[in-house]
């Protein structure tokens, strides 16, 4: 049920009704929020994140991508609690349980990352371990190149940094980079992708999520994924996150992207690769972060068998483990 806070017809924003939230396999967390700036009305927008395991301990702080939520990280959270840490899993504007505007083009790349920018800012998260994947990698390392004093180390998983630059031609499966001055090439699937979300009849979160997967998932898994999307006005941001995939030099998002990796080019701390096997959307990304970030030397980069692009849901508990001994590797807990 959609509970509208603006608007007698078409209503700016809309909540996702807490019911849907219940009784979901495997995520037994309490909600909490923040308030963050809201671009289209006077007030603000409340954005929802998980946190589990001590408050004065260092942060695990984990970001998901399209079409996902907090729900993708829900075996990787008790891992990182467990271990003595602090497990932060947001919600990105117009997903999970946080607010959702309800016109595709208020969700713009800067705003996503200034969102979770806000978050981390208002509740002063330091020490910070971003584990990121998918869009999680652009919205959270974009986050960090504005706030790198809060960030220790960085588990870039299945994530990237497009700028379609022409030296990214031949280093990535699903290509988008420049070719001359005026055009560019861009992979079908990737073009695919980016046609598909803005002109399915039905866009569902679960058909999406088993398909990326290399050991498929539970019928009632893949359906909790809809949870946060009963109705087209709550899937405004979901349908929206692929166009703004950067694919040509010009768009906004590449300059964006080219300020994080100028960033990441600095970020000398420890920074891990942690790849599914089984996902041409972000093959050959891990590779790029590895020679690019300084941070990135000597670290014990992973391959994970048999995984795909949603590796949390293949092998999210051991995944979770490696990282936590990679962290106990750089500091001491």
């Amino acid at each position: 049920m959609a509970i509208p806070l603006k608007g007698p017809e078409r209503p700016l924003v809309v909540r996702t009704d807490d019911a849907r939230f219940a009784n979901l396999p495997g995520y037994p967390f309490e909600p909490h929020y923040v308030e963050v700036g809201n671009p289209v009305a006077v007030g603000t927008l409340r954005m929802h994140y998980i946190d589990e395991g001590p408050k004065d301990a260092p942060v695990v702080l984990m970001i998901h991508g399209e079409p996902a939520w907090s729900y993708l990280y829900r075996k990787l959270i008790p891992v990182f609690a467990e271990a003595g840490l602090r497990a932060i899993s947001v919600d990105q504007m117009g997903f999970g349980r946080s607010d959702k505007l309800t016109f595709a083009p208020h969700y713009t790349f800067e705003r996503h990352v200034e969102w979770v920018r806000e978050l981390v800012v208002a509740l002063d998260l330091r020490d910070i371990t971003l584990v990121c994947q998918d869009w999680g990698g652009p919205i959270g390392m974009g986050v960090l190149s504005r706030e790198m004093d809060r960030f220790s180390r960085v588990a870039a998983g299945n994530t990237m940094l497009h700028t379609a630059e022409a030296e990214l031609e031949g280093r990535i499966e699903w290509a988008a980079h420049a070719s001359g001055e005026l055009n560019s090439t861009v992979g079908n699937l990737l073009l695919d992708w980016r046609h598909e979300s803005h002109r399915a009849a039905e866009f569902e979160a679960s058909s999406s999520i088993p398909f990326a997967t290399a050991r498929g998932v539970e019928p009632e898994v893949a359906a909790a994924y809809d949870a946060p999307f009963p109705s087209e006005w709550h899937k405004a941001a979901v349908r929206h996150y692929p166009l703004l995939i950067p694919v040509t030099r010009t768009d906004p998002g590449a300059a964006i992207n080219l300020a994080t990796w100028e960033a990441l080019s600095r970020f000398d701390r420890p920074f891990l690769t942690i790849f599914g096997d089984s996902d041409p959307a972000t093959r050959g990304w891990d590779q790029i972060f590895r020679e690019r970030v300084p941070g990135a030397k000597g670290q014990p980069h992973q391959i994970l068998e048999r995984a795909g692009h949603f590796w949390q849901e293949d092998c999210g508990a051991a995944a979770a483990r490696i990282i936590v001994d990679w962290i106990r590797s750089t500091r001491e807990l």
